[in-house]
This record gives C-alpha cells, sequence and structure tokens, in this order.
C-alpha cells in the first residue's frame, strides 16, 4: 500500500529535489513553456500553482515567500509583475501539461508544461535579447 507517499521522489535526494523544481519553476515562469518529462512536470504543477497564488496576493511577505523558493530575482519580479496581474481573476487551474511522445535513447514519456494564457512571444526573449547584446557590443 502506498499511504501517505505525497510525492514522486524521482531518484533524487530532499536538496537536489529541491534545487531542480526551483529551477524549473524559473525556467517555466521566464519562457512561460518549458519541455520535461511528464512525472517531472506532473510534480512541478503545484509548486507553480502555489506561487502563481502568492503572487496574485501581492504583499511584501508573500513576495518573500517566493523568493524563498526561486533562485533568481528577476523570475520573482517577472511572477509578480507580469504573471500576477495576468491571473487575478482565474479561480485555478494556471498551467496545463501536454503530452509530447517519448524520448529519443531512453524512451522517457515527454511533457509540455505552459501557462494557459501565455504569451508566444515570452518563449527565447530573454535569449534573443542576451544575444543581440552580445552583437552590438562586439560591433
Amino acid at each position: 500500500m502506498r499511504h501517505a507517499r505525497g510525492y514522486r521522489r524521482l531518484n533524487r535526494t530532499h536538496e537536489h529535489r529541491k534545487a531542480l523544481f526551483a529551477n524549473m519553476a524559473g525556467s517555466l515562469i521566464e519562457h512561460e513553456q518549458i519541455k520535461t518529462t511528464l512525472p517531472k512536470a506532473k510534480e512541478l504543477r503545484p509548486i507553480i500553482e502555489k506561487l502563481i497564488t502568492l503572487a496574485k496576493r501581492g504583499d511584501l511577505h508573500a513576495r518573500r515567500q517566493a523568493a524563498s523558493q526561486l533562485k533568481q530575482d528577476m523570475h520573482v519580479a517577472r511572477l509578480f509583475e507580469i504573471l500576477g496581474p495576468r491571473y487575478k481573476e482565474r479561480q485555478g487551474g494556471y498551467v496545463r501539461i501536454l503530452k509530447a511522445g517519448f524520448r529519443y535513447g531512453d524512451m522517457a514519456p515527454m511533457a509540455i508544461i505552459e501557462f494557459v494564457d501565455r504569451d508566444p512571444a515570452a518563449k527565447g526573449a530573454a535569449d534573443k535579447a542576451r544575444v543581440e547584446a552580445e552583437e552590438a557590443a562586439d560591433s
């Protein structure tokens, strides 16, 4: 029986799992869509939903709670300035998980996790801006 087994361990230590989900949540907040394995996506969903709920509250204590879970301040700022107001009227269900076949090599089930009302221009925008800044600095 699997009573009181609340989450998937994903064959990682507690510290590794905490770092993994902090990085994945940051990437999802930045790009608004990421591709990962299906079990990781299913475990990331409650984490990101709680972060969006904190962003909807928007007070200082909520910001500090979100900052304790995320690694970078830019992700916290994006969460509270863009995503929180976007989902202010929504009662829940901020992300969706779409199955995306199987990974070549180990046949791991893959999934795409994305925000429901995502901005398509957000994916890769930070990388494009970084490349343009590097090109401008070189010339």
